[in-house]
């Protein structure tokens, strides 16, 4: 059965859904705030069927949750729980990627025949594998064996392709990161624990480093930036 991530900090409103989730079969993890709820996830990305977030939770709400969630796992179904019933409210869930949006106070039943549906769509869409390779510009990054190349079907006229540069571990991981993100803002913290495991000042002077590298990279194609996000972290333009 599934596994699904279960974010709420009302404990009773918590505990209620996790246990009749459990008793309908699914593995529910829970977690009372939305910086517990990152930390789950981030700890095995794959491991989760689907998320249930509380929209207005301690420390880190479920709009900004999702944002960082969808970061790691574009294709996880996301399940908002709110109080609200603003029309606004329901919109911004949907701008963060929400697969469906359930307004308190809601039976187990509206709820578990939502996440039966949503589970549905996505199992037929299991089919799709996740890309190995990345376009960028002109370059192409294939990411499984490490090199970013220009080959002659992507170059303008008059250019001449050139060998293709074979990535390290770090690098190979942070361009990943980035071209799944294409033209997305990618925040610094989130791309120090995806590729580096914490946010520590040395790490962050590392990857600083390894931006760098990206960069001297990519320069050969004038289409293609590595920018910073002031207050943000760093996106990839193509």
């Amino acid at each position: 059965m599934p596994t699904i991530l279960l974010v709420e900090d009302d404990p009773n409103l918590g505990q209620l859904v996790q246990e009749y989730l459990t008793m309908k079969g699914y593995t529910t993890d829970r977690a009372t705030d939305g910086n517990l709820g990152l930390q789950k996830f981030m700890a095995d990305t794959s491991q989760y069927d689907l998320c249930i977030f509380d929209v207005m939770m301690p420390k880190k709400d479920g709009f900004t949750l999702a944002k960082e969630v969808r970061m790691a796992n574009r294709e996880i179904p996301i399940i908002f729980l709110t109080a609200k019933s603003m029309q606004e409210d329901t919109i911004q869930g949907f701008k963060v990627g929400a697969d469906d949006y359930v307004t308190k106070p809601f039976s187990m039943e509206e709820l578990l025949l939502r996440i039966q549906a949503i589970l549905r769509r996505y199992q037929r869409l299991s089919d799709t594998i996740e890309p190995t390779t990345y376009k960028i510009g002109s370059f192409s990054f294939d990411y499984p064996h490490q090199l970013l190349s220009r080959s002659a079907e992507n170059l303008p006229d008059g250019e001449i392709e050139t060998q293709p540069q074979k990535l390290t571990s770090k690098e190979s991981e942070l361009l990943k990161l980035l071209a799944q993100n294409l033209n997305q803002p990618v925040s610094r913290s989130f791309a120090l624990k995806m590729v580096w495991g914490d946010d520590s000042y040395f790490n962050a002077r590392s990857m600083d480093v390894y931006v760098t590298k990206l960069r001297k990279y990519l320069k050969e194609d004038a289409s293609v930036q590595l920018v910073n996000v002031h207050g943000e972290g760093f996106k990839l333009i193509a």
